[in-house]
């Protein structure tokens, strides 16, 4: 769960505990006695350690005399929930909605900082690589097929890289270069794409080497919208930082990503590494 989240939720484990206190119970152990819950429920849930659910908040106020505070403290549950989205609800219609949600994010800003350390970035993405990519969401999350259609709106987001005066910030690990999306020939178009890519005026393309002094882990892969939203993505779920003090860490985690990688004529070698080895093998 984001930092964020987290803190939401003990903040209202906090404001319940003091419902708690103020309605007479001393102990957590006489609230569950009160209430028909175990004790390490209510423990729980005042420490932020669970999710209180609706019914939870109800209960809760109803027994604390709080009752006016139930519309209120569901809202609050409820942002919380929305701060954890699962993969699986916002794909629940194919990959393309998410695709297309991605782009007014994109018209609005200026400077991108992107750090994948096992694949390529979308926004770099060919589109053979890109339906690789698609068609392994759409079956591991089991999702309608809609490769085609989320294909061509993730290529659509490659306009701005061509467009406006941003600046496109990209960390790649060199294990981004040999994750085998589709086989050598998707592969070597792909990195093709990258080679190409470098040259455009607004992009700093920076790789991480396999054996670089890392000055922190790697982590997942988080995109930089500015200094207004970073997005991180995990097998379960994204979820969204909006927070400053935790965009800070963020782009502080960034720069010191920046510190291992390599640029220019580097990065160029260590492509056509990657290309060679592609070249070098005998089937997909």
């Amino acid at each position: 769960m984001s930092n964020q989240a987290q803190e939401a939720r003990e903040a209202l484990g906090a404001r319940l505990r003091g419902f708690r206190k103020d309605a007479g119970f001393a102990s957590g152990r006489a609230f569950a006695l009160a209430t028909g819950w175990q004790e390490s429920k209510v423990s729980r849930i005042e420490n932020g350690k669970q999710n209180a659910s609706e019914d939870d908040i109800r209960v809760w106020c109803t027994t604390t005399n709080r009752s006016e505070q139930i519309e209120d403290l569901i809202a609050t549950v409820r942002h919380i929930d929305e701060l954890w989205l699962e993969w699986r609800r916002q794909l629940a219609t194919g990959a393309e909605k998410r695709q297309q949600a991605a782009i007014p994010v994109y018209s609005k800003t200026k400077v991108f900082r992107i750090w994948h350390p096992t694949l390529v970035w979308g926004t770099l993405q060919t589109s053979e690589y890109a339906a690789e990519t698609f068609k392994q969401v759409v079956n591991y999350y089991e999702i309608p097929d809609d490769t085609e259609a989320a294909t061509a709106k993730r290529l659509e987001r490659q306009q701005y890289l061509y467009r406006g005066d941003r600046i496109f910030n990209v960390l790649l690990g060199e294990q981004a270069l040999y994750s085998n999306f589709g086989g050598k020939e998707v592969m070597k178009g792909q990195l093709d794409r990258l080679l190409s890519v470098m040259g455009l005026a607004r992009m700093s393309l920076g790789i991480v080497p396999r054996s670089a002094p890392l000055r922190i882990w790697p982590g997942n892969s988080f995109s930089m919208f500015d200094d207004k939203l970073v997005l991180v993505e995990t097998f379960s779920a994204e979820f969204s930082v909006t927070q400053p003090r935790e965009i800070e860490l963020y782009a502080k985690a960034f720069a010191l990503l920046k510190q291992s990688a390599v640029y220019g004529t580097a990065v160029r070698d260590l492509i056509f590494a990657a290309i060679h080895h592609y070249d070098r093998m005998s089937t997909d």
